[in-house]
């Protein structure tokens, strides 16, 4: 397999493998240093959440079956304590365990056995947008709209927060990012081919569900009712539209 070098902005980018499986997470390394990332490995699932928390990688690629604490609760552990992208391995089969993930706050997930070129794309792709992001927030006009109200619900780009009632509303990045681009949208019917675009830089392949997973999970957030929704519509065959008036 030929191996191509990042970028040199790729160099920047601290990467954490938690996986147990020594041999694969050293031709995982191997492959993503050769690429232009910088990559360390953990075979623990208890040590991960610490080296997470402390040395704070710009992204975690997280196995779900681990020794220690498995994949699911690392997610969950460390998600209060960091905000960098986190992509999950599961098993081809183990679709309940990706939604689990993604509830747990994990952005992304990837079945294993997976190409290791695959990977570095979908590596490539969340690292991406976290520099977009970042360039957004600095750059973005001060005349532009920051803030959205609409009703007891405010959605707030340049802080990456949201209120109910004047209470802050607890979503991971990846929840942020898809309120922000329904709500910035608001009126408008958006795909989830429009949507996979937008937010992961990737097509939509039909049979992901993460956004629909997402969506699920937001919706009571706000404060919409998730049996029947009002503020985040389901448009049937289409995808999501964010009601301005409720």
């Amino acid at each position: 397999m030929e191996l191509k070098h990042g970028s040199s902005q790729d160099e920047n980018w601290r990467i954490l493998i938690v996986e147990d499986d020594e041999r694969l997470a050293n031709l995982t390394k191997d492959y993503l240093e050769s690429n232009g990332l910088k990559v360390s490995i953990e075979g623990d699932g208890s040590r991960a959440i610490e080296r997470i928390k402390t040395e704070q990688p710009d992204l975690v690629v997280l196995d779900l079956m681990l020794p220690g604490e498995d994949g699911l609760a690392v997610c969950r552990i460390v998600r209060p304590h960091y905000s960098g992208p986190i992509l999950m391995l599961t098993a081809r089969t183990e679709d309940l365990d990706q939604v689990l993930g993604l509830e747990m706050g994990a952005d992304d997930y990837v079945a294993k056995p997976v190409r290791p070129r695959v990977l570095l794309a979908r590596i490539r792709a969340l690292l991406r947008r976290v520099k977009e992001q970042a360039e957004s927030k600095d750059s973005q006009d001060e005349a532009s709209a920051k803030r959205l109200t609409f009703g007891n619900l405010v959605v707030d780009s340049s802080m990456r927060e949201a209120w109910l009632d004047g209470n802050s509303i607890d979503l991971t990045s990846a929840e942020f990012d898809l309120l922000w681009l329904l709500s910035s949208s608001a009126g408008h019917v958006l795909t989830r081919e429009e949507i996979f675009h937008q937010l992961r830089g990737i097509e939509y392949d039909g049979q992901d569900r993460s956004i629909d997973v997402r969506v699920s999970r937001i919706r009571p957030k706000v404060g919409d009712d998730p049996i029947n929704p009002k503020r985040i519509k389901t448009v049937r065959s289409k995808g999501y539209l964010f009601v301005k008036e409720i």
